[in-house]
Parts: structure tokens; sequence; C-alpha cells
């Protein structure tokens, strides 16, 4: 039932009367000019000359040559514009040929997208052209053929006698009839194959379309990392010249007080001791979330001191080689020493090892980082350890992230940066 329904439903799309017959019609016809523009552009200069020596045919090809690239992208414009008055299908233009006047195109021939346009109008269009012409001929054909009977008697004497053979002119009329019920299946075919011709001829090229929107997706993406980087930075620098110091004065002011206040009641010096150390231990915090934002000595010392501040306040033996001259960018860089942190971190909290190893190498264009452990391993980047975040900062800039933990250890995370974004 679902199929004679949609097979009545295409019929009635493709019903003489319907206005997509009469919209396919108008689009078809209406390239037959522009499809032909093409060698009608070659030969018309042949209609007023025709050589016959060997140097007046060279120039003469030569000048139609010329012709017809100054006219291809007045035409392949209106093309696109056909395209979107009759069937609301916008065609982008291409950025490598319509860029520019029309006489630039004379200096494009090596272009892919000129032998694309010339490949349209040149071989495609004619023969679009041609079943324009079926079309435009279906109907004409059709409908005179259609009404035959009506005026097979005012024909005039000498031509053929219609009026008096009628199977002659019902076998006409069905004829007539039956190219004007095919017509509308002919010009939604032509219609079909020169919209694809258009968009894949005439457009951009998709491949080269969509490595530009890979291109600037990634460069987006890494504006946006740098800007979030840039934004890291800037709070680090507020917090350690605003509250972190406020912070210390108040740890001062305290300590001092704690110190040389004498006479002061028990439960007062209780109050001031606790607020003494409650504000050591809010300066010890705020330190420690000012590295995680972004570590000042980083920026300034490089990724050698940075980590090796890091390895210093590891409860554990590491072993740390650092070789990463020249510099990674910036951004590059702050993922390098957050992986090597957030790593140190899970050995220290979930590992149970002895020891560590951490490796921070470059080798060409590429940064690699690897950690290793010989702890317990089963590490598992679902269990919530903060794998699942670092591998999703590596990413950010184009990083692999690969951990290999078997159960009984070792533990190894390798990270490959690319050193510039």
């Amino acid at each position: 039932m679902a199929s004679i329904t949609a097979a009545t439903r295409r019929a009635r799309a493709h019903a003489p009367w319907s206005s997509a017959a009469w919209r396919d019609t108008a689009f078809v016809a209406s390239g037959v000019p522009l499809q032909s523009a093409g060698w009608l552009i070659v030969g018309v200069l042949w209609t007023v000359w025709t050589p016959v020596k060997v140097l007046p045919v060279l120039v003469l090809t030569g000048a139609s040559v010329m012709l017809l690239l100054l006219a291809l992208r007045p035409l392949t414009s209106w093309q696109r514009e056909r395209c979107w008055a009759l069937l609301g299908l916008r065609v982008p233009r291409m950025p490598g040929f319509e860029d520019g006047r029309a006489w630039d195109a004379l200096r494009d021939l090596r272009s892919p997208e000129l032998w694309r346009v010339l490949q349209y109008h040149l071989v495609v269009g004619p023969f679009l052209a041609v079943g324009g012409l079926a079309v435009i001929a279906a109907w004409a054909g059709g409908l005179v053929l259609a009404v035959s009977g009506l005026y097979a008697w005012a024909l005039p004497p000498g031509g053929p006698d219609l009026a008096e053979h009628p199977p002659r002119v019902v076998l006409l009329t069905v004829i007539g009839v039956l190219l004007l019920a095919m017509a509308p299946w002919v010009a939604a075919a032509v219609r079909r194959v020169d919209a694809r011709a258009v968009a894949s001829l005439l457009g951009p090229d998709r491949a080269k379309e969509l490595q530009r929107r890979v291109d600037d997706l990634a460069e987006k993406r890494a504006s946006v990392v740098d800007a979030a980087d840039i934004e890291r930075r800037r709070i680090e620098r507020d917090l350690h010249d605003g509250a972190q110091q406020r912070l210390v004065a108040l740890a001062l002011n305290l300590g001092l007080a704690r110190e040389t206040l004498a006479g002061v009641p028990d439960d007062a010096m209780r109050v001031i001791v606790e607020a003494h150390e409650e504000a050591k231990e809010a300066l010890s915090e705020l330190r420690t979330l000012i590295r995680g934002l972004h570590p000042a000595v980083l920026e300034d010392r490089g990724l050698d001191a940075a980590l090796s501040g890091i390895a210093a306040r590891v409860p554990l033996p590491v072993r740390l080689r650092v070789e990463a001259e020249p510099r990674a960018s910036s951004t590059v860089e702050a993922v390098a020493y957050f992986v090597v942190s957030e790593a140190l971190t899970n050995v220290v909290k979930h590992a149970r090892a002895n020891e560590v190893d951490v490796a921070v190498l470059r080798r060409g264009d590429t940064l690699r980082v690897r950690v290793s452990d010989d702890g317990v391993g089963g590490a598992d980047p679902s269990a919530g350890t903060g794998l699942t975040g670092l591998a999703r900062r590596v990413r950010s800039v184009d990083g692999t992230f690969r951990i290999a933990s078997p159960a009984g250890g070792p533990t190894t995370v390798t990270v490959e940066l690319p050193c510039a974004l």
C-alpha cells in the first residue's frame, strides 16, 4: 500500500499540469542558451572569417580561446543565478577562480577550477542543452499532436489530408498525449543531472572545501586553546599579585600577634593561633591552586625548571630527564607540564610505587612525554583518576595519549604533542 501511495505521489508530481513539471521545464529551457554559449563563442569568429593558411588559423584559434576564457566567469555566474532563482539551489563561488576580474582567467590556465568550468561549458553543457531541446520539443510536439483533431479540417489543400483519416488523427493525438506525459519526466531527469553537474563542476571542489573547513576549524580550535591558556595566566597573575599577597600579610600579622602579644586571655590566644594556622593553610592551598592554573616558573624558565619543582615535591624518588630545546609553544608546554603533574599525582595516590621515571624529549617537531612507575598497575581511565580529562587536554592540541597499565604493573603514560599549533 505504501509503495502504491508513493508511486501515486510521484505521478502527481510529474503530471503535465503540476508546478514541479513547469519549474523543471523552465529550468532546463533557460539553460539551453547558456549551455550552448561555450561553443557558440568559440565559433562566432569563424563565421566571420574562415582562413586557410596556418598562421591565420592559429591566430583565429587563439582569439577564439581568449574570447571563451573572458566569457567563462559571467557564464558561470549566470548558471549559478539560474540554479538559485529557479531551484533555490545555492552553489557557492569558487575562491580560486571567480575572485578578481574577468580577464584574470587568462592567467589561470593551470588552475584546476578553470578546467572544471571548461568541462562543464564545453562537454557537459552541450549534452544538457540537447536534453533541454528534447524537453522543449516534447512539449511543443506533444501539444501540436494532441490537439491535431481540432485543426485537421483547417489544413490547406495539398497537405496531409488528416480530416479524411480519423484513425490517423487518433494516432497522432495519442502520440501527442504520450509526449506531454513524458515531457515532465524527461525535464526532471535533465534537471537532476544539470543540478549535480553545476554543483560539482561550477562549485568549490569538495575535497578542497572540506580541507579548508578542517584548516579553519583547526585554526579556531588553536585560538580557543590559546585564549584559555592566556586566561589561566591572567587569573594566576591576579591571584598571585592580589589574594596571595593579602593572605601573606594576614598570616604575618597573625604570626606577629601570636608571638608578641602578652597578657592575652587563653581563649583569645587560642583564636589567634587557630586563625594563624588557617591562614597558613589557605595560603598553601592558594599556592597549589596557582601552580595548577599556570606555574610562573614554566613561562620564565621552561619545562626543566618547572618539572624539577614538581619532582621535588613528590614523596617518591623521581628520575627526571628533560630535553626540550628549542622550546615548544607555551600552550604545548603547559599541556606537557599538566600531563606530568597529573600523572605524578596519580602515582602517589593510587600506584603504591617505589620510584617514577619521567622523560620529556623533543624529537623534531614532536614533544614526547613519558611517565612510568613500578606500582601495582591496573589504571583505568574511566575510574575517575583524572586520566580522561588528561587525554582530553592532550587531544585539544592534536596530541596523542596512550596508557599501558596491566594488573601488577608497571604503568606507563606516553603522550606525543606537536611543538607548534
